[in-house]
């Protein structure tokens, strides 16, 4: 039965659609040769030549039959009848080298019943043909082909090829079909039942073909042919795994043969001081139909707009009003849907043929006064680079994993993505649109191996039509997202004509969104100044000289590779001083590594629900692990704010913290006033509450809430925060608050924290600047007034007969050894605190990070890694009085030019051990900075249970540690270590008060000092996690275990930095120089 609802045209303009389908023959051409283009095969390697026969360009829609599609809601485009999928098993082929690949494979006649059969879509190599491939700079066949473009490798250059018989629904017969693949690397040439049906490169947006004039009914042979590489890889150089296949959605639509919407484009605005909406809607019709515009609330699916346009020479443009719509932001991003009807006139009204549904966002993006606007506001950019990658799939992501990705970023404050260094699967751009993200869209252009020199080949004239094709694609197909705020012309190629003409091309068709281009500077080509990579320093000089006319923007910033993220606070201390600073994308989102072990189906995860130690046995792979002839860059591709599995890396929680958009400081600490500023530009803080917790020295002492924040945005209130000092005694007191959610919003929980802050109530003196040398002495002076009663001590010093000196009383002995000044034994109750063969010693080296090889610190540093300690001499006294007994060793260090002093003071009344590392530099000599200063304590293996006093619960280290808040915590030595892919430091934290070290029954000890210091406790010994003077290709689930629990002490230890991972140090004020040092702590046995 058919259902009828007729648009009439009265004077009251009353409006009433007809859906009913109605069966049109097509009219089909026959074949001739003589005007179908026929293949050369000469295509995959001329730059002049980059499609043959495919669909004109289009924005992403998807056209439903009559009665498919409500007002309400996302549609479901593979529930129309429309639609037929072309993923699931084919005949496969592959073949290692061009010249070997099958020339009959589209024909109708051949035997494939010998032919593999593989997934669509699917990535060859994750298939098991050929292996996956990562070069960062260079192009994939670096090394191995030295010819110059066009020309493109024979040899290692595997083609697929693909068959499959598909059948027709009969109820398509009279209609155009249309073949869809999402994304095939490099290229595609496509038949059907024998007859060639077109060719298309730039692998990363959808390739289209008119694959009527081919079908007959029922059963129709599709045959497709790709290629490894083409002359488009030239321009597909990227820094990501090389891999090939169809990846994305692939399908056949059919839609009426004689009406059709070939392309719309919507272009919304802001008007009246960006309180009214302005819907500016251009389409291209076939067929003179009427078209009926319906704009849908996005909540309650009611028609707010409609409007009838009588399409003439095959245009239907309109204008439609909006007063005071609801406005999209990637904080409040309200969604309309505009429906495009299409019909035919009749007696009784208008008969629809066809719906096409698209979302709309009424925002306005703009520059004004040296600032990147949306609606009005000048937002800040809280941005991640994200590749399109997935452990198991590769190239290959799931919706449910793009909806993973948004989720994680709302938790960790990201609002804005750069589709690096392509456009992103279409399903990406709706989820943005959905759930309000800001997006970067930029072109699929990256030809990096070319340099940038005045000669790059990219600035020939031979590249031209490659750049600018390239730029259409994306800005014709992704047009209609409000997601999308800017366009940007490409990566990491050499700035030219090329590019100029592209972004005029992008300019004379869009007036609405600014465009981007790294490689344009300052200069013309661009209309953000969006380097990669500035360091904190140039941003503040750009943001203060009053000659810079662009917002800063950086388009690639905090190079998250291995244990890095350090300095991300400077950065946004300074985005939040200067308006002309408004932010950056975070390289990248997500480390690229892929699974040894390919899980099929591809399984989404909850890796937040793995210990470290579940997470390090899970075999990764980079670059170079796969075979020693293929060109690599290892383990570059791992640098992800996020691991493969999406589990957060450690420097993910600073990511967080310095994107959040609540922030709390003290108004009047005396008043318990705090200043709660909202940063958010389009909502207030109606949804969330504030929870706060007062603890004494990390212990919780009160908490409450406060459940109405009536703070506007851009604005600050002051709320006081009803806490009782009475009965809290003088020792450090801390304010934590958190924001959460009251309600759950898309992707996010009630009560999940958003936002978070300490504030000090009051502190010990030893914690502020007076001191550790004033405040250990006051400590001690308190100490020696206490009465305590005197333990027995033994003390013996036999220089011929023992090579230890030996400190003893009932609980406890402490050896020293004379030869090495280092404690051989360290008993209490009869139990060893020490590992067998394990002492206490000086320690000024880490196993380097990525950023420390990057930056050469592993050769530079190298004078600190085992430096030569020359033993002066050993001594022993005894204090009577206050029943002590103190060893020192005096060491020489030729190589570092200074003097170190180890000196183990016991105390026989309470069993406290204090030990005092103290280094006398050389006035003059020239030694290098060193990583850290302090000590290593080899414990029993079973003795790994930590309790601390400081900032945890996950690493931190002094350039990263704004997102970690002062408490108690526990931990253990297998979670301690981050299985980063790639072995390196790991698990330090900082600021400690004290620390607490037992096996399982509780014996064990306790450090403390009167400063803060770092301490881990880990089951790897740092030479485990050292690679040496260069990377070697070592994974984190192969390391093997020490037999020790390793506490590490430090004094100090330097920042991870984040600038970059080629070259940059950690900021001056992080780093540790060269001079005199001390580090003092004291250790405390301990037994239940």
């Amino acid at each position: 039965m058919r259902q009828r609802f007729f648009i009439t045209c009265g004077m009251a303009s009353l409006a009433m659609v007809a859906f009913g389908a109605q069966k049109l023959k097509a009219t089909t051409k026959s074949l001739n040769k003589a005007t179908i283009q026929q293949p050369t095969y000469t295509e995959w390697h001329d730059l002049q030549v980059n499609a043959v026969n495919r669909f004109p360009l289009h924005t992403s829609f998807f056209t439903f039959a009559p009665g498919e599609v409500a007002g309400k809601g996302n549609v479901d485009k593979t529930k129309s009848k429309n639609f037929l999928s072309l993923d699931g098993e084919w005949k496969f082929s592959w073949v290692a080298n061009a010249d070997q690949r099958p020339t009959d494979f589209y024909k109708e006649g051949l035997d494939d019943s010998q032919w593999k059969n593989i997934m669509m879509p699917g990535n060859w190599e994750m298939n098991g043909y050929g292996d996956p491939e990562y070069v960062n700079v260079g192009f994939a066949w670096r090394g191995h082909f030295n010819e110059q473009p066009p020309a493109v490798p024979t040899k290692d250059n595997h083609v697929g090829s693909y068959r499959r018989i598909v059948d027709i629904p009969a109820d398509w017969d009279g209609k155009q079909v249309i073949a869809h693949f999402g994304s095939v690397t490099s290229n595609i040439y496509l038949y059907v039942n024998g007859k060639f049906a077109g060719y298309a490169e730039d692998s990363k947006v959808a390739a289209e073909f008119d694959i009527t004039p081919y079908l007959k009914k029922g059963k129709n042979l599709i045959a497709f042919q790709t290629f490894r590489w083409c002359d488009g890889s030239w321009c597909e150089d990227q820094d990501f795994w090389r891999l090939s296949g169809p990846a994305r959605e692939n399908y056949l639509f059919a839609r009426n043969a004689n009406l059709q919407l070939e392309d719309i484009r919507v272009t919304p605005d802001l008007v009246n001081n960006y309180q009214d909406g302005v819907l500016n809607i251009q389409a291209k019709v076939k067929g003179n139909p009427v078209v009926v515009y319906q704009l849908h609330d996005g909540e309650t699916g009611k028609v707010v707009l409609q409007k009838i346009v009588k399409s003439k020479n095959g245009k239907a443009d309109c204008t439609l009003q909006l007063s005071n719509p609801k406005k999209w932001s990637a904080e409040t991003p309200n969604l309309y849907t505009l429906h495009t009807i299409l019909g035919n006139s009749t007696a009784k009204g208008i008969q629809g043929v066809s719906v096409t549904p698209v979302k709309v966002g009424f925002r306005k993006v703009e520059i004004k006064n040296k600032q990147f606007l949306v609606n009005g506001q000048p937002v800040l950019i809280k941005g991640a680079d994200r590749h399109e990658i997935d452990p198991d799939g590769g190239y290959v992501v799931s919706l449910e994993r793009m909806i993973q990705d948004i989720k994680i970023m709302k938790r960790l404050n990201i609002n804005a993505v750069r589709t690096c260094h392509y456009p992103d699967d279409p399903r990406w751009y709706d989820l943005c649109d959905e759930y309000g993200i800001y997006l970067v869209a930029e072109a699929n252009q990256e030809s990096h191996g070319f340099g940038y020199g005045k000669d790059a080949w990219t600035k020939k004239p031979i590249f031209a039509k490659q750049i600018l094709e390239r730029n259409q694609h994306n800005v014709s197909m992704f047009f209609n997202h409000p997601s999308v705020v800017t366009w940007s012309l490409g990566n990491e190629t050499s700035m030219g004509d090329n590019f100029l003409n592209a972004y005029k091309w992008i300019k004379s068709q869009d007036q609405s969104r600014p465009v981007q281009f790294e490689q344009a500077g300052r200069g013309e080509g661009t209309d953000i100044f969006c380097p990669m990579y500035y360091p904190v320093a140039a941003c503040e000089s750009y943001a203060k000289d009053p000659n810079s006319t662009k917002p800063l923007i950086q388009c690639e910033y905090n190079h998250t590779m291995g244990n890095s993220g350090g300095n991300l606070k400077e950065y946004w201390d300074l985005i939040r001083k200067y308006p002309i600073f408004q932010g950056g994308f975070d390289w990248d989102f997500v480390d690229q590594g892929l699974h040894r072990k390919i899980l099929a189906p591809m399984t989404i995860s909850d890796p937040t629900r793995l210990s470290n130690e579940q997470l390090r046995k899970i075999e990764y792979t980079y670059g170079g692990d796969y075979n020693n002839y293929d060109p690599s860059d290892n383990n570059f591709n791992c640098n992800g704010i996020v691991g493969p599995d999406r589990q957060l890396n450690p420097h993910a929680y600073e990511v967080a913290y310095q994107y959040q958009s609540i922030w709390a400081t003290w108004k009047d600490a005396a008043k318990k006033e705090v200043n709660v500023y909202n940063e958010n530009f389009f909502r207030d803080l109606s949804n969330y509450l504030l929870e706060w917790r007062v603890l004494s020295n990390g212990e919780v002492l009160q908490q409450g809430i406060i459940n109405d924040l009536d703070v506007a945005p851009q604005q600050t209130k002051a709320i006081a925060i009803p806490y009782d000092l009475e009965n809290v005694e003088g020792k450090e007191v801390l304010l934590n608050l958190d924001f959460k959610l009251k309600k759950a919003e898309p992707l996010m929980q009630d009560g999940q924290v958003v936002a978070y802050a300490q504030l000090p109530i009051q502190q010990k003196s030893c914690c502020k600047a007076e001191g550790a040398a004033s405040c250990c002495a006051k400590t001690d002076a308190k100490a020696s007034k206490e009465k305590v009663k005197n333990v027995k001590m033994k003390v013996v010093d036999d220089k011929k007969k023992n090579e230890n000196i030996v400190v003893s009383t009932k609980d406890i002995t402490l050896k020293v050894n004379r030869n090495t000044g280092l404690i051989s034994e360290y008993a209490y109750q009869g139990k060893s605190l020490l590992g067998e063969g394990g002492t206490l010693k000086p320690n000024f080296w880490r196993a380097p990070t990525d950023n420390d090889f990057g930056a050469g610190l592993q050769k530079k540093f190298k004078v600190w890694k085992n430096p030569q300690m020359n033993i002066k001499g050993v001594a022993v006294e005894t204090d009577k009085k206050a029943n002590t007994a103190s060893i020192c060793a005096v060491y020489a260090m030729p190589e570092v030019k200074g003097e170190l002093t180890l000196t183990y003071r016991l105390e026989a009344n309470t069993g406290k051990l204090d030990v005092t590392e103290d280094f006398a530099a050389s006035d003059t000599a020239k030694v290098s900075d060193l990583f850290r200063f302090g000590m290593l304590m080899q414990l029993p293996y079973d003795m790994d249970k930590s309790q601390y006093y400081g900032r945890g619960p996950i690493e931190n280290y002094s350039d990263r540690k704004d997102c970690m808040r002062l408490g108690i915590y526990e931990d253990d030595a297998d979670n301690q270590y981050f299985p980063y892919i790639r072995p390196q430091e790991s698990g330090t934290k900082s600021d400690m008060r004290w620390w607490k070290q037992t096996d399982a029954a509780g014996f064990g000890l306790q450090v403390k000092a009167c400063r803060p210091f770092y301490a881990s406790a880990i089951h790897f010994d740092t030479e485990e996690l050292d690679d040496g003077d260069e990377k070697e290709q070592r994974h984190s689930f192969n390391l093997k275990k020490s037999k020790f629990t390793n506490l590490f002490l430090d004094g100090e230890h330097s920042g991870v930095a984040g600038e970059n991972s080629w070259g940059a140090w950690p900021l001056e004020k992080y780093r540790i120089h060269y001079g005199n040092k001390a580090f003092k702590f004291s250790i405390l046995p301990q037994a239940k």
